[in-house]
Order: C-alpha cells, then structure tokens, then sequence
C-alpha cells in the first residue's frame, strides 16, 4: 500500500470514528420529551461536528477508494469497527465482554492480512 493510501485510510477511520462518537454524545441529550431531546439534539455542536465528520468521510472514502481496489478497501474499512468500539470505551466508558474482545482482535488480525498484502 503506497503512503497516499496509509494516508487517506487514517483519515477516514479518524473521521469515521469522530463523527460516531460526536453522535452518540448528542444522543445522549437528557430531556423530559421526545420533542425537547430531539430539539436539544439539533441544536447542539456534537451532532453537528458528526454530520461535517460524515460528509468529509464521504469524499475520503471517495479518494481512497481511487487508490485501491474496492475489495481491498472495504476490508481494509472493517478497521473502523474496531476503532468506535474502543473510542466507546474510553469515552462512554462501555463495557467489552469476552466475545467483543474476541470479535475486534480478529477484524484486526483480517485487517493486517488485507494491509500486509494490499
């Protein structure tokens, strides 16, 4: 893999992972209606720093889909999982179970095959 597509597949796990975690702190947004939560939600940054983050994403997935082929790039992608799994951890504090643990170090382990050989 050239450095151009190293480059653009950190970008995209790293907008990929901001924009799911700016999601998940709007959607937390505590309010005692539907209605309020929901406005409370469209009004605060979080949510809005996720939708820039998706759009970006968009147009980075674009780019590197343009260095790679798409079978390489989509399985070199399943790293994101891996990446909002731990950012929910840290940052909400979620819980990982065995299974989980078991699940995020075999995408990792397919996603350094893909990489090695890409």
């Amino acid at each position: 893999m050239t450095s151009l597509a190293i480059f653009i597949w950190i970008l995209n796990v790293t907008l990929d992972t901001v924009g799911h975690v700016a999601l998940k702190r709007a959607a937390v947004t505590v309010n005692e209606t539907e209605l309020g939560r929901w406005k409370a939600m469209l009004l605060s940054i979080p949510i809005w720093i996720g939708i820039v983050c998706f759009c970006l994403e968009f147009v980075v997935w674009l780019a590197f889909l343009s260095v790679l082929s798409l079978s390489q790039g989509v399985l070199l992608g399943a790293i994101n999982m891996v990446s909002i799994v731990i950012a929910g951890k840290i940052i909400f504090k979620e819980k990982l179970d065995r299974n989980r643990i078991i699940g995020i170090s075999l995408i990792t382990l397919g996603v350094l095959l893909v990489g090695v050989y890409a």
